[in-house]
């Protein structure tokens, strides 16, 4: 089931299932979000909850009791309610269950709010821990914005100019390796290379927006005021490039297990709310 909403410039449609956006279209009906080819990635813009990317063995321990996750959590493959609509916005909740309850040991309630705003598609993310206990969580964003010219013809630029530092993926988890990505005038041209290690994985920038370029002229911009980590991935050819604000981030191989130690961990008191929101803007 998909809902739709729309203003005078733009309209976006989510699919029910994961509360995904897997559409956000101009006046000239020109599609800005990735089509979900499964040649390349059968996704379109994943929710990473309760956890951002991998575990160590998948694993990680509460109160001395193991449990499992699986890359980027939960939250993506399973059913959210429509719980409001207006005609430019929607809000979608996924509550905690028996299900979830097996791999997260914790009573929680997950909302997505979408709302267009002009040119720009909000998203909000709103976390509310309904357990007697603290709760530790992770989450991130995952949108991949279609690119319908080539891969080079793009750029990256930052908001602000930057030393950008980013950690290297060894077995999907963070190792000690980081790299500096090159810049000029805070403008990284685009190129599959930068990407044949995975992900760009940046815990903390300076920069608060990140613009794509096409053609040297400003494409799309996405804000993430809220979310200190970006991840920037794409696949090999693939016409799409992957901008993910986060809370949080993948363990390293050092990491104890214990979920309340992880680095990057967010930790909720019980009957507290959480909200966190980035925006996409069309340029």
């Amino acid at each position: 089931m998909n809902t739709t909403i729309s203003n005078s410039t733009l309209k976006a449609t989510i699919k029910h299932s994961g509360a995904e956006l897997t559409s956000l279209k101009d006046n000239q009906n020109k599609e800005y979000i990735w089509e979900g080819n499964p040649d390349f990635w059968g996704k379109h813009s994943p929710i990473l909850f309760p956890i951002v990317g991998t575990l160590k063995n998948n694993t990680y321990t509460v109160n001395g009791k193991e449990y499992q996750l699986p890359r980027h959590g939960f939250a993506r493959d399973m059913e959210f309610q429509l719980i409001d609509k207006t005609e430019n916005s929607a809000t979608f909740s996924l509550q905690s269950n028996e299900e979830t309850l097996k791999k997260y040991p914790f009573e929680f309630e997950l909302q997505l709010i979408y709302t267009l705003n002009e040119s720009a598609l909000d998203i909000q993310y709103k976390v509310i821990n309904k357990s007697s206990d603290k709760m530790p969580f992770s989450i991130g964003a995952h949108p991949a914005i279609a690119l319908h010219e080539n891969f080079e013809n793009y750029a990256f630029e930052f908001e602000k100019k930057e030393t950008l530092k980013y950690y290297l993926l060894e077995n999907d988890l963070i190792s000690n390796n980081t790299k500096v990505l090159e810049s000029t005038d805070n403008k990284v041209p685009l190129n599959y290379k930068l990407f044949e290690n995975d992900a760009l994985i940046f815990k903390t920038l300076e920069s608060k927006s990140l613009t794509i370029l096409e053609n040297s002229k400003p494409y799309i911009k996405v804000d993430f005021e809220d979310f200190p980590s970006l991840g920037l991935w794409t696949k090999d050819q693939a016409p799409f490039i992957c901008i993910e604000p986060w809370l949080g981030y993948s363990d390293t191989a050092e990491n104890s297990g214990d979920l309340f130690e992880k680095e990057g961990i967010l930790v909720l008191n019980s009957n507290q709310i959480f909200n966190s929101k980035f925006s996409i803007k069309i340029l």
